[in-house]
């Protein structure tokens, strides 16, 4: 009976040991299968980071584990100035659309800082754009259903980007164009800012 025992302790004791096993590596499995990016992109992220990305080819950021983390602090400090420097550029585009108003009223004085005064918005602009374009990807990028205010950015980002592109091709061509492109972008870079807000 003791041999009995002892036998049924060390088959419960080798079966309980595999069973451990087959256990830790299910859970290492699980942690070697989460995948590092997500499964939505945006074109220009999937350019430079994603798995066959231009960053992930020449080897400038290999994706692992350790590369992904030190990419979601780059994200926060990008998407941060992104922020601010979007405030800045409202700023500038307000004093803009003030100095514009004044030269289309005649004060032609005003023409060399309208000119000045569009290179400082068209940096800030594109920059900020920029910040946000190249951002490298969240780790989980879900698609939201129903109204959202990141919904609502992104598509006032399409408006008012499309706009600034016509307002710089226009500027010197068609004076009309170039103005209703303005408030065009103005207008809806503006309603991007504000709508994180509300």
């Amino acid at each position: 009976m003791r041999n009995l025992v002892c036998i049924s302790f060390l088959f419960l004791s080798a079966f309980g040991f595999s069973q451990e096993e087959n256990l830790f590596s299910l859970i290492d499995d699980s942690i070697e299968e989460t995948p590092l990016l997500p499964q939505r992109m945006v074109f220009t992220q999937k350019l430079l980071w994603g798995e066959k990305g231009l960053l992930r080819t020449t080897g400038i950021a290999p994706l692992t584990l350790e590369q992904r983390q030190k990419e979601l602090k780059l994200r926060r400090v990008m998407l941060t100035t992104h922020q601010v420097l979007g405030y800045a550029t409202l700023a500038a585009m307000v004093a803009q659309g003030i100095i514009g108003g004044k030269l289309y009223n005649g004060d032609n004085e005003l023409y060399q800082l309208h000119k000045d005064m569009g290179t400082v918005v068209n940096i800030g602009y594109f920059t900020t754009a920029g910040l946000s374009l190249f951002t490298p990807p969240p780790l989980i990028n879900k698609k939201i259903k129903g109204f959202s205010s990141i919904k609502a950015h992104k598509t006032l980002a399409t408006v008012h980007f499309s706009a600034m592109v016509v307002t710089n091709i226009y500027k010197d061509k068609n004076r009309d164009v170039h103005k209703a492109a303005a408030y065009t972008a103005f207008g809806s870079y503006a309603m991007a800012v504000l709508v994180f807000k509300f």
